[in-house]
């Protein structure tokens, strides 16, 4: 692993589990053994490795999630699979993703304000809800796909949101029951 790679995946996992603020540059530096200079050298700032971080998590997160809902098949079928992601997601089934600890583009937003971080968020947001919109296509008008995508959207986000607040790891199954109401 490159030394950029080692600090953006360390960054990563500090951040995602006690907070992007609460973590500072000489934890990180701890954790990987690199020295300040050479972090430095390779991230002009910390904002530069916490948007480093926030771009390494989104393509993680819909890398993975883009295989787990074509290997469920295509339209409503990839779509439902969203939500059996979810389920292992939560349950600590998936080592690309660590531990479950909510949704880090959440909590990431919820750290700042008018600021580039929130601007990464959302568009990682809007990426998925694109991404499930276009496994709709297909399956209804395309005003209904934009629709139903939103809602799925929403179902997705309650889901997580569930999971992590109040420790109901099984929210993704009932997610994806509503879920296939909607889709009829």
């Amino acid at each position: 692993m490159t030394k950029p790679d080692l600090l953006i995946h360390t960054a990563f996992k500090l951040f995602y589990q006690q907070g992007i603020h609460a973590v500072g540059i000489n934890a990180i530096l701890a954790e990987t053994g690199v020295a300040k200079k050479t972090l430095y050298h390779h991230f002009a700032s910390k904002e530069a490795l916490i948007e480093a971080v926030l771009i390494y998590r989104d393509q993680i997160f819909m890398d993975w999630l883009t295989a787990r809902m074509m290997s469920a098949g295509d339209g409503k079928f990839a779509v439902l699979g969203l939500f059996d992601a979810l389920d292992d997601w939560f349950h600590d089934r998936v080592d690309v993703l660590l531990p479950f600890k909510g949704c880090f583009f959440v909590k990431a937003n919820g750290e700042f304000s008018d600021h580039m971080v929130n601007d990464i968020c959302q568009r990682h947001k809007q990426n998925i809800t694109s991404f499930i919109q276009a496994n709709l296509v297909g399956h209804s008008s395309e005003l209904s796909a934009v629709d139903l995508a939103q809602s799925i959207s929403v179902l997705k986000e309650g889901a997580i949101a569930q999971a992590y607040v109040a420790g109901d790891l099984d929210a993704a199954k009932r997610a994806k029951n509503m879920a296939v109401t909607l889709l009829g």
